[in-house]
Order: C-alpha cells, then structure tokens, then sequence
C-alpha cells in the first residue's frame, strides 16, 4: 500500500551552483545544515530554516578551496571547525584565528610528503584530487575524531622504497583534543580509502568509520574512547556503515553492491534483519538501495531505491521497519524528489529535488 506523507515546512539553504550542496550534521541536541565554500565552511540552524531565519549561525574561512581536502567538522557549539585537507587538519574559529594544525602524510598516490601548507602543491596536477579523510566534533565539543593518512609529523619514517605505501599501518584513525590538536588516542584502519565518513553514535565517547574503497570495498569500524583507551572494532570490509539509530542501539549498514539494507546491533555488530532491494514490490534484480538512507525514528527507516543504485531512473522511497526488516510501503509523495531521503530521527526525513538548496522535511501521519 503507498503511503502519503505529510510536509511539514521547507529549508531554504542560501547557496550557489558554484558551492558544494547542504549537508545534514545531526547530534542529539543540535542539527545544523553546513554550506562548503570556496572561502568558507558556513552552518545554519537546521530549526531555525524550518521558521524561515536563512541567517548563518557561523562562518568559518577557509584554508584552502572546496574540493581540496575531505569531509570537514563543525563543531555543535560553533566554535570551531576542523578543515580536513590532503596534508593536514586545521582547526579555525569564526574570527578566521588557527587553533591548531595537525600535519600528516599527504593524501595524493605516492607523494608520501609532509606538505607545509597548502600553497606547495596547489595548482600540481599530480596533486588535483581532493583528500580521502573526514573528521567529526563529539557532541560536547571536547574530542575531534579523524581519519588520515600517516605518518604524523613526528612519528618515525617507516624505511620502505620511496614512495611505496602500506595501508594496513599509513591510514590512522585519531582522537584528538579539541581544544589544542594533541594526539589523544590512535589506531591502524587498515584501509586505503577513496573516501571516508564518520557516523556519530549518541555517546560522544563512540563513533562509527565507513571507509570507500572505490571497487576494492567498504570498510566499517566502529570505536570507543573511554578516555584512556581506544578500542576499534572491524565489522567488515564489503559494507557501508550509513547511520546509527537515535537511541544508540542500532546501526544501519548497506552491502558494498547495494543490493542488501542491514539493521546491526550495538556494540557487538550482529546483523538482527536484512532487506533486499530487489525483493520490494514492483522491483527487478536491477533494483538497487541508494547510499544515503537513515532512521525516520527508532522504530522505522526511510530509504530509496533506484536502477543500479544510480539515483536517476525508478526512484522510489521507503519506510522499513526497523524491527522486522519489513518494508511498510511505498511513499506517494504530493510533489517530485530525488534519491537519498535522511531521516532526522524524530519522526521526520528530508528530501531533495531538482534545486538542491531545497530541502523537505515530511512526516507521515497516523
């Protein structure tokens, strides 16, 4: 039976075809709408767009272009923000002040250097593809996790041919302290990322990793820092880890095909129901999930499918019950959306259109 949801209001995200689409950071107290810039990292109160307020919240300046680094960080208090480049973290306030820096090796192929700042390689073709690491702000604003690439500045040089790279040991996961950079706790992903997210868990002291690894792969790891101690564990390497439930019980993982959505249990990772794209109704063997899918509420799942898992053609959306891995239906929706819906985790998703500095928010009733 399709279902009809209801809109509950719009965001209207100010932005340009030149700057990189809204992105949706959730913590349980905080949601904001991020904007990257070619000069800035610019966040919006997720709520206050919903009463029509399109007035920033922060700006942070920019230490290199967009498209030149990885998934950059906000933190919930608007403090700071952590710009994630090939060569280093830097954290910047939104009076435009470094807090601090922290170098790395350098994300591009066999480059293996410690870049100085980002002006030694702009403009190198060698170096034209943007960074694979990410960061996030814990929920209270004290730690930074990261994933880069190692060495550190600092750490011994491993004695290898020039050049050569050894995945297992270069890429770290890190917690560092917010407040000045330093190096709390870090481990070997054992990854060699294309690109990398980091999946909050309610517990700032618990973050989720999913790592792409182009063909080769899908890496999740899932961590926790108990504020001495870093403990990672692998939970495979041919799924993508896409979200955590709101109560922190759950996550949501999807096969490196697309072919199968998972609910895992927290902490141990054990799957507790999986869902076949082709298997919905009206669906072929070419049905795929799209990547970005998400809790509507602890109870229920909001996720698209498409042909090929492409997003362009026989888009659909569905709830999932998160408890059975039973689809509720299909979403009838009174106006045109693209793949990609994200729950919020509070009853509600958002989807995006043709214009995607638009975003709806919907509900379903009843």
């Amino acid at each position: 039976m399709d279902l009809t949801p209801r809109l509950v209001g719009t965001l209207a995200v100010p932005g340009s075809p030149s700057d990189g689409g809204p992105a949706v950071l959730q913590w349980p107290h905080r949601r904001i709408v991020t904007v990257r810039r070619d000069a800035a990292l610019v966040a919006y109160d997720l709520d206050r767009l919903l009463a029509g307020d399109t007035t920033p919240v922060a700006s942070f300046p920019a230490p290199w272009p967009d498209r030149s680094g990885g998934v950059d960080a906000v933190s919930p208090q608007f403090d700071v923000a952590v710009f994630v480049g090939q060569h280093g973290l830097q954290a910047v306030g939104p009076d435009g002040a470094v807090r601090w820096q922290l170098p790395h090796t350098c994300w591009t192929g066999g480059c293996m250097g410690l870049h100085g700042s980002y002006d030694e390689y702009a403009g190198d073709p060698e170096h034209r593809y943007p960074g694979s690491g990410s960061a996030w702000i814990s929920a209270d604003g004290r730690t930074v996790w990261a994933h880069v690439r190692g060495p550190l500045a600092g750490d011994a040089v491993p004695d290898r041919p020039a050049g050569h790279r050894d995945d297992a040991a270069d890429e770290l996961w890190l917690v560092l302290d917010a407040a000045d950079g330093r190096v709390l706790a870090r481990a070997a992903t054992g990854t060699a990322a294309a690109g990398s997210n980091h999946i909050p868990h309610p517990d700032p002291t618990r973050m989720g990793l999913s790592v792409g690894e182009g063909r080769d792969g899908s890496p999740m790891r899932w961590a926790r820092w108990d504020g001495s101690e870093l403990t990672v564990t692998h939970l495979g390497d041919d799924r993508a880890l896409v979200a955590c439930g709101p109560s922190g019980r759950t996550f949501i993982s999807l096969d490196h095909a697309l072919q199968d959505l998972a609910v895992h249990r927290l902490p141990d990772g054990a799957v507790t129901g999986t869902l076949f794209a082709k298997s919905l109704p009206g669906a072929d063997d070419e049905s795929r999930w799209d990547y970005v899918c998400g809790p509507v509420d602890d109870r229920t799942i909001v996720a698209g499918t498409s042909r090929h898992g492409h997003g362009d053609a026989d888009v659909r959306h569905w709830l999932v019950d998160a408890d059975d891995l039973t689809a509720r239906g299909p979403l009838r929706y009174p106006a045109t959306v693209g793949s990609d819906p994200r729950g919020l985790g509070d009853g509600t998703w958002i989807t995006s259109g043709e214009d995607r500095f638009r975003l709806d928010v919907w509900r379903l009733d009843g």
